[in-house]
């Protein structure tokens, strides 16, 4: 990304155009601090929680900058979800976790159960470093796995970071390595009131590894990426959508700010929100106590 974009990101982001200036002066402060020592850095992240971080590491960088990177999706994450100890049937999935950001919101913020999906070697060992980080070894189970419509073994590229996928021939061999491929329904230890979908491009296939999850009415929430990034695999993500509105989904927006959910007409470029039962979501956003990220409440 480049420099211009980045900053164009962050003067306007929710959390930080009010506060230009500072945001601007993390962003520089980490690029110097990072390539002047490029191991792992330990940066804060939502109230009491943490993140280890290292230069070029898309992951993280952008939650230092503004706080919350995805901040509509990860507001609804903070806003919707409760502690399983007081929401016994409270469970969150995270597929495709990377470094583990809606992680650690979901189980370190909230204190929601979760099972965090990351099929990449590398990746998965930060995902690790992050849920042991944070003492949430009781809350956050971590699997090295991909998901898909049937179980067996895949090809992923292995060092594109957060955009790391299922491989396709143009792959090179060099960059590519082998993944257990498990259904959706097999390893879910229950249904999953909220389930985070970003795959780049594989999530037809796990929406179908997942069909009793997602049919369930204890389901209630999907933040999922549909870019277009199916088509290189030649699936249509506009079947994801009828299928998801088949089993009562519709698609929204998220204000953190304003709690307000807005249903939407078409899919965007970015993270869409499907709900079911929105009377019950909407209920639960609007009793939820107040998150605190840099230095402001919502």
């Amino acid at each position: 990304m480049s420099l211009s974009i980045t900053l164009k990101h962050i003067t306007s982001h929710p959390l930080t155009k009010n506060r230009k200036i500072s945001a601007i002066f993390r962003y520089f402060k980490w690029q110097f601090q990072s390539r002047l020592d490029k191991g792992v850095h330990i940066v804060s992240f939502v109230e009491n929680t943490k993140l280890a971080a290292q230069n070029g590491m898309k992951g993280a960088t952008g939650n230092i900058y503004t706080g919350l990177h995805e901040f509509n999706d990860m507001g609804f994450l903070l806003h919707f979800l409760r502690n399983t100890e007081t929401e016994k049937n409270d469970y969150f999935m995270d597929i495709g976790a990377n470094i583990g950001s809606y992680t650690i919101l979901a189980a370190g913020v909230i204190g929601t159960q979760t099972t965090s999906i990351e099929p990449i070697p590398i990746t998965y060992q930060k995902l690790q470093k992050n849920i042991q980080l944070n003492n949430l070894s009781t809350k956050a189970t971590a699997l090295n796995i991909g998901l898909g419509a049937e179980k067996g073994v895949l090809q992923f590229t292995k060092s594109l970071d957060t955009i790391n996928h299922v491989a396709t021939e143009e792959t090179p061999q060099d960059q590519r390595i082998d993944v257990l491929i498990e259904k959706l329904d097999d390893i879910a230890i229950k249904i999953p009131i909220l389930v985070k979908i970003d795959v780049e491009g594989f999530e037809t296939e796990v929406i179908n590894g997942g069909e009793t999850i997602f049919a369930s009415p204890l389901q209630k929430a999907i933040i999922i990426e549909l870019n277009g990034s199916g088509d290189r695999y030649g699936y249509d993500e506009s079947k994801i959508h009828q299928k998801l509105e088949n089993w009562g989904y519709k698609p929204y927006s998220y204000n953190p700010i304003k709690r307000e959910l807005t249903e939407i007409d078409s899919l965007g470029n970015h993270n869409t929100i499907y709900i079911k039962d929105i009377d019950f979501v909407k209920k639960r956003i609007q009793d939820a106590p107040l998150i605190t990220v840099l230095e402001q409440k919502f």
